[in-house]
This record gives structure tokens, C-alpha cells and sequence, in this order.
């Protein structure tokens, strides 16, 4: 039986204070305190270059102690709080995005539908290069309106699902602060 190692990956950051970790307009309570919108991003590039499937670990270094009692424990909370709910904002991006290709696929095959049936007609009832014109360019309109759908499903919702995975790597991230 063959067990594979995930790598554990290690972002070091350094602060003065610990409030520097979070946004200080935010007037919610620490643990649901939203991170500096800097240190949000560089944590969230730093995690993004990495394999999906890493055990990922932030070390906080604070040049000012004292640091209060239990502070690593309530940073490591106050961190995956706020990855726990960026990833269920995602997931609902998710979610209408897929309803947008859902409903887009229903109106675009509609669309292609009247399209094709519409160049049968036409083609039916008049001869020549006129028909043929109209055929083709009822045809092409048809498929073009599928173009949404196609993004959404092919395309759209593979970044949305990676920065899913990022944030619950984040999530569940070690953090230790010194």
C-alpha cells in the first residue's frame, strides 16, 4: 500500500504588532476580524503558486511582545474564520455562476433551436444564393448564442474551484506565532 507525502509548505510573516494582521476598520469582534487587505493578498499569491494538495503552515513573527496569553491559538482561529468564510462567499459564486450557464444554456439551446428550424424554412421556400445567405448566417447566429453557455461550463468555474481549494488549505492552515 502506497501512502503519499503532501508537502508542507511555510510562509514566514513578520509584524510589529498583531494588529497589523488584521483590518483595523473592521469593528467585528478578533475572531471574525477580516484580514489587512496587503497581508490578505500576500498570503492568498503565496498560496495560490502552491500544489493543490499541500499542507500549508504560516509562522507569524511579532517583533513587539508581550503578546497576551493564548495568541497563537486565537490568530490561528481568527485565520481560519476568515478563510471559512471566504470560501463560502466563492462557493456561492459557484453557485450562481453555474445557475447563469444553466439558464444561459436553456435560452441559448432555445435560441440555436428556432435558428436552425428558421434556415430549414427559409431554405424550403426560396432557391438560390439568397437562401443559402440566410441559411448559413441563421446558422452561425444559432451556434454563436451558445457561446456564454460553453464559457461558463468549460472555462469559468475552474478558477472559482481552485481558489476554493486555496482557501480551505488556508483554512485548516497551521499557524504558529513567535
Amino acid at each position: 500500500m502506497h501512502i503519499s507525502q503532501q508537502a508542507t509548505h511555510t510562509l514566514e510573516l513578520r509584524v510589529r504588532e498583531l494588529q497589523q494582521l488584521f483590518n483595523s476598520l473592521d469593528p467585528t469582534p478578533f475572531l471574525n476580524k477580516d484580514l489587512d487587505g496587503a497581508c490578505e493578498a500576500f498570503i492568498e499569491n503565496w498560496a495560490l503558486s502552491l500544489p493543490h494538495a499541500s499542507h500549508l503552515q504560516l509562522t507569524i513573527h511579532v517583533e513587539q511582545p508581550p503578546m497576551p496569553e493564548g495568541a497563537s491559538e486565537l490568530v490561528a482561529m481568527a485565520i481560519h474564520n476568515h478563510y471559512a468564510y471566504k470560501t463560502e462567499l466563492v462557493q456561492g459564486e459557484l453557485r450562481q455562476l453555474l445557475r447563469l450557464g444553466r439558464t444561459s444554456l436553456a435560452v441559448g439551446l432555445s435560441f440555436v433551436v428556432i435558428c436552425l428550424l428558421s434556415a430549414e424554412a427559409i431554405s424550403s421556400v426560396v432557391a438560390g444564393p439568397a437562401a443559402r445567405i440566410a441559411r448559413e448566417s441563421l446558422t452561425i447566429i444559432g451556434w454563436v448564442a451558445m457561446w456564454r453557455p460553453v464559457q461558463i461550463f468549460l472555462y469559468d468555474w475552474w478558477p472559482l474551484k481552485g481558489r476554493i481549494r486555496v482557501f480551505e488549505n488556508l483554512r485548516f492552515a497551521r499557524v504558529n506565532v513567535v
